[in-house]
C-alpha cells in the first residue's frame, strides 16, 4: 500500500461492499471516564456521565495527557476537537523517540507542519459549525502514540483503523513527497466534487405513478449486477411524499427488502426537502441522489410504497454495471425507524436503568458487515417559556430559559459482542463533527462526510444531520450494536416533544435477514407531527 492507495480509501465506496476480514475500527475520544462496564457484576455504572472533555488513557511522563496508544499497523482517519488550542500535539509512530508530528493541536487543522500559509484543503479540514476537522491520514506500521500537551483545549475524537498483521502501510513522510502533496490536492478537489461523475453502464428511467396504497414495482434486474446511482426527479410529487412515500429495494430474490425507508428520509431529507451534498447522498431541488454501491448475484427490484392519502409521480433514474465477479459482496441495507429495539430488555435503557439514556441506532446480531453511518432527524419542539431571556435567544450555557438542547448524547458502538464500546464519543454533534450546538448562531453545513441540511434558526422544530462513514466504517464479524444517548423523552417538559427518526446505512452478509420489521403505515405514523 503507498500513500495514494492509502488516500483512495476516503473516497472507495466500492470497498464498503468488501467483506470486512481481520480489519478494526474505532474511536479514542476525551469522553468521561465515569462511564465504566463492571465485569464483576455485570453492570454498566455512571452511563450517563457527561463530562465528556475529561477523558483520556493516561498520563504520560512528562504531564501531558495521552490521547491515543495503540499497536500497527493501522491509520489514523480523523481527528476532530471542539476548541483546539495552541498546547502541543505530538504523534509518535512506531516507537521512534522522537515525534514524527510536532505542532501546536489548533495548527494540525489550521497549517502544515513547518510552512507559513495556511492549510488549503477545503474538504479534507472542513471547519463545520465551529467544529474543526482533518482527514488528513496518519499511517503507522507498529504503534502509534498522540499526547496532547497543556493548553491543548478542549474535546476530541481521533478515529482509527487497525489492519491485519502483514500489512504495509506507507510511510507518513511520504504526505511531504511531490507525489504525496498531488495526491492530496487532486483528493481534495474530487470531494469537493462530491460523487458528481456519473457512474454505471447501463441506465433506465422511468416516471411512476404510485396510487395511494399501492407497492409499484420501478425497476427490475434478473441477473448478476452492481447497483451504482440512484436519482429521483421530486418535482411532481405532493407535500405528503416527504412523510408517506417509501423507497423499497430487494436483493437476489428475496421477499423482505434490504431498504425499506420514507423517500425523503433515505435521501437524508427529514421531514421534507432541505439540500445539501455530501460523498455518498446528496439532495437538490431537482435531484435526490444515492450513490452507495449495492451489489446483487440473483437480481434486484426497487419498488415504491404510497402510504398517503393521493396518487404520486416520481421521475426515477437507476444505473448499474452488469458484471460476473465470482467474489463475494456484501448487501447494502438502511431501515427507518423512531426506536426499534428488537427485543432488546428495554427496561435497562428506560430511565432510572443502567444502560439509560442509550437509544438504539442499529441492532444486528449473528452477521458480518460495515456501518457507514446514519441519517437523523429529530422532531424537537417546545412552548416558548414565559421567562424572558438575557439574550437575544433563550440565554447562555447554563442561564437558559429552555432546557431545550437534544444533541448532547454520546454515540457508542459495540462491536463483535464487546462489553465496552469501542468508539464511544462526547456528543452527537461531535459524532457528526460540529460543535457547540446548544449555543447560537446554529449554522447549516454540508461536507462529504456530514452535514446539518435543517436547523430552525432558534432551534425550535425540525433537525436533520447525517454522518457517512466511508474509510472510517465500522467493521463487524458477528454481532453490532450501535446507540446514541438521549436525554430528552419523546415527551418532556410541559407539552414539548424530542422524537428521534433514524436511517443507518451498513451493508452485511448475503441473503442474510436483518431483523428489522417491515414499514406499515400504523408504525409509519405512530409518532406523527402533533400541535404543541
Amino acid at each position: 500500500m503507498n500513500y495514494g492507495d492509502l488516500l483512495h480509501r476516503l473516497e472507495d465506496l466500492t470497498a464498503l461492499c468488501e467483506p470486512p476480514g481481520a480489519e478494526r475500527s474505532g474511536c479514542f475520544s476525551s469522553t468521561d471516564r465515569a462511564s465504566v462496564y463492571d465485569a464483576l457484576t455485570d453492570r454498566y455504572l455512571c452511563w450517563d456521565a457527561n463530562d465528556d472533555g475529561s477523558g483520556y488513557v493516561r498520563r504520560a511522563e512528562n504531564g501531558d495527557i495521552v490521547a491515543l496508544e495503540m499497536d500497527g499497523p493501522g491509520v489514523i482517519w480523523r481527528i476532530w476537537s471542539a476548541l483546539p488550542q495552541r498546547g502541543a500535539m505530538r504523534v509518535y509512530l512506531d516507537g521512534r523517540a522522537e515525534p514524527a508530528i510536532d505542532v501546536p493541536f489548533q495548527d494540525w487543522f489550521e497549517r502544515e507542519p513547518g510552512a507559513v500559509p495556511p492549510l488549503n484543503y477545503s474538504a479534507l479540514t472542513a471547519t463545520l459549525s465551529r467544529g474543526r476537522n482533518s482527514w488528513i491520514p496518519i499511517p503507522f506500521q507498529q504503534a502509534c502514540r498522540i499526547e496532547l500537551g497543556q493548553g491543548w483545549g478542549q474535546y476530541y475524537h481521533m478515529t482509527y483503523t487497525r489492519f491485519p498483521q502483514g500489512t504495509r502501510m506507507p510511510a507518513y513522510e511520504e504526505r511531504f513527497t511531490r507525489e504525496g502533496q498531488i495526491a492530496l490536492a487532486q483528493l481534495d478537489r474530487r470531494l469537493y466534487d462530491r460523487g458528481e461523475e456519473t457512474t454505471g453502464t447501463e441506465c433506465f428511467a422511468a416516471e411512476a405513478v404510485i396510487a395511494p396504497g399501492e407497492e409499484r414495482e420501478v425497476w427490475r434486474q434478473d441477473g448478476q449486477g452492481i447497483l451504482r446511482e440512484i436519482t429521483v426527479d421530486p418535482q411532481r410529487l405532493s407535500a405528503q411524499a416527504a412523510a408517506g412515500l417509501l423507497l423499497r429495494l430487494y436483493w437476489d430474490g428475496s421477499a423482505v427488502p434490504a431498504v425499506d425507508c420514507p423517500l425523503y428520509a433515505f435521501f437524508g431529507g427529514a421531514p421534507g426537502y432541505a439540500r445539501y451534498r455530501c460523498l455518498p447522498m446528496s439532495m437538490e431541488r431537482r435531484c435526490f441522489a444515492s450513490r452507495w454501491p449495492m451489489p446483487y448475484v440473483r437480481g434486484a427490484r426497487l419498488t415504491l410504497v404510497n402510504y398517503g392519502d393521493v396518487p404520486e409521480t416520481a421521475g426515477i433514474t437507476v444505473r448499474w454495471d452488469v458484471n460476473r465477479d465470482k467474489a463475494k459482496k456484501l448487501r447494502f441495507h438502511a431501515k427507518w425507524h423512531q426506536g426499534e429495539w428488537l427485543g432488546q430488555a428495554h427496561t435497562d435503557f428506560a430511565p432510572g436503568g443502567q444502560r439509560w439514556p442509550d437509544w438504539p441506532v442499529l441492532l444486528l446480531d449473528h452477521v458480518a458487515g460495515r456501518f457507514c453511518g446514519l441519517h437523523l432527524h429529530v422532531d424537537n419542539r417546545w412552548r416558548e417559556p414565559e421567562a424572558p431571556p438575557q439574550t437575544w435567544w433563550y440565554g447562555q450555557w447554563d442561564q437558559k430559559t429552555a432546557d431545550w438542547w437534544w444533541g448532547e448524547g454520546d454515540e457508542k458502538f459495540f462491536v463483535d459482542g464487546e462489553h465496552f464500546p469501542s468508539t464511544f464519543g462526547t456528543g452527537s454533534e461531535d459524532y457528526i463533527g460540529y460543535a457547540w450546538a446548544a449555543e447560537p448562531p446554529f449554522a447549516r453545513f454540508d461536507s462529504p462526510y456530514a452535514c446539518m441540511n435543517a436547523m430552525p434558526l432558534n432551534g425550535n422544530g425540525h433537525t436533520g444531520v447525517s454522518r457517512f462513514q466511508v474509510a472510517d466504517a465500522v467493521p463487524f464479524h458477528n454481532r453490532f450494536h450501535a446507540f446514541l444517548e438521549k436525554y430528552h423523552g419523546d415527551s418532556w417538559g410541559q407539552g414539548n416533544c424530542c422524537i428521534y427518526s433514524a436511517v443507518p446505512y451498513w451493508y452485511q452478509e448475503a441473503d442474510t435477514d436483518d431483523g428489522y420489521p417491515l414499514l406499515t403505515r400504523e408504525r409509519l405514523w405512530a409518532k406523527r407531527e402533533k400541535p404543541l
